[in-house]
């Protein structure tokens, strides 16, 4: 019975893991601080960062908000997922609603606890945050264009957060957001694409159910090509050491998901698709360490 009792406690707790995403929250958690360390404060110790309480704080308000907000959308996608992503969703259901609910509160009462260690002003921006994802969830992400729009702010928030705590105003700093923000938006809409069965039957207004696949194709072609502006600037532009080879592999991977996308018809192709962005972004982060590679090792060594 013991026996028994520990394996579904460590299903419940494995469930609880898929349904925050807990892979996501810990590359987060590592882009900030490799973003604080070597964009936003590079003249900085590295001690001084990592140690730097009210960073840490402001990181783990992210993190937990985030967390939340992962909860909250799966609470209310519930069914639509059960239709798009019917293994995972089962894996999911293993933990009941209201324990989920329960679990939101918590995390979103824990992310004010440690703004407030930061200040009032953190406090009111990640009160805001919480609501902000909540009425996304709720309402706002079935809203034509609205939806995409608003997924694509909140994802950004937690990088304006040390960008606001920073106040470094660099030009490479805007351009490298402006890559970043075109990769998620392009993101969120490949999503749409693959999400089309669930999303009609649940009666949400996205793009490729308004407007049908060929047009959605198209906007993301034109993403695509808006993407090339910022990757060509910080590779001709800016000193971005060897993070230029990640700009000239992001721009070989455009290219293939501009060719692969007109041949894309069904769920496993929009997904590779939908791959291809996620492997962009998040090889982006540790590419990072790439800008100065001899500063890195002088500042870890």
């Amino acid at each position: 019975m013991a026996s028994l009792s520990n394996k579904r406690l460590l299903l419940k707790m494995f469930s609880l893991f898929s349904v925050v995403r807990g892979y996501n929250i810990l590359v987060l958690i590592i882009a900030q601080y490799l973003t604080s360390a070597f964009i936003l404060a590079p003249e900085l110790p590295l001690r001084e960062i990592f140690f730097d309480d009210n960073l840490f704080f402001l990181i783990l308000s992210s993190a937990t908000v985030i967390a939340s907000g992962y909860i909250i959308n799966n609470f209310y996608d519930s069914e639509k997922d059960l239709i798009n992503r019917p293994k995972k969703t089962m894996l999911d259901r293993f933990v009941s609603q209201r324990t989920k609910l329960s679990v939101y509160f918590i995390l979103n009462l824990l992310a004010i606890f440690f703004a407030s260690y930061v200040s009032f002003k953190a406090v009111v921006f990640f009160s805001i945050y919480i609501f902000a994802i909540w009425l996304y969830s709720h309402r706002l992400k079935r809203i034509l264009f609205l939806g995409n729009l608003v997924a694509s702010i909140l994802t950004l928030t937690p990088f304006f957060v040390i960008f606001i705590y920073y106040k470094n105003f660099e030009t490479v700093i805007f351009i490298h957001a402006t890559f970043l923000y075109l990769m998620i938006v392009m993101r969120e809409l490949v999503k749409d694409l693959e999400n089309m069965q669930g999303d009609l039957i649940q009666n949400y207004h996205t793009i490729p159910i308004v407007y049908g696949e060929k047009l959605s194709k198209f906007f993301l072609s034109i993403l695509s090509i808006l993407a090339v502006i910022p990757t060509m600037l910080l590779i001709t532009r800016f000193d971005t050491g060897y993070m230029n080879y990640y700009f000239y592999v992001s721009l070989v991977l455009l290219v293939f998901f501009v060719l692969f996308l007109y041949f894309s018809k069904v769920k496993w192709q929009f997904l590779l698709l939908h791959n291809i962005l996620k492997l962009i972004i998040v090889a982006g982060v540790f590419s990072i360490l790439l800008i100065d590679i001899k500063e890195v090792l002088n500042r870890v060594f």
